[in-house]
């Protein structure tokens, strides 16, 4: 893989940091009375500030990463690289932030069908 594989995908995963904490952090917050307090809204206007760092990594990964702007990437193998990685980040901050989330053999089987998602989405 050449550098600019390497860095799209280095921006994905920090993209991806920025994203799952947008989505999902905010079930953590609660624990925080200042946030418990904010409403529905407040929480929104808290997660989209996020989400602006998440598009900040997640936009010029996909636009040097794609094969258009002369990246090595197809279109369908950047979703693909970008879901694996949200799918991986969203699991270990699961199971970090969340200690009554565990990783069960199901999870691992949709891992492994993941992994095929990528080995097809990259066959020539």
């Amino acid at each position: 893989m050449n550098s600019v594989g390497l860095s799209t995908i280095l921006l994905l995963i920090v993209s991806n940091m920025f994203m799952t904490f947008a989505w999902y952090g905010h079930l953590k917050m609660e624990n925080y009375s200042w946030f418990k307090s904010l409403p529905l809204f407040g929480v929104i206007l808290f997660s989209w500030a996020i989400a602006f760092f998440e598009y900040c990594f997640q936009v010029p990964a996909n636009r040097i990463g794609f094969q258009g702007n002369g990246g090595p990437f197809s279109l369908m193998q950047l979703k693909i690289i970008q879901e694996v990685i949200t799918l991986t980040i969203f699991v270990l901050f699961s199971t970090l932030a969340f200690k009554n989330e565990t990783l069960k053999w199901n999870h691992l089987i949709a891992f492994l069908f993941l992994i095929g998602a990528v080995y097809f989405a990259f066959k020539k």
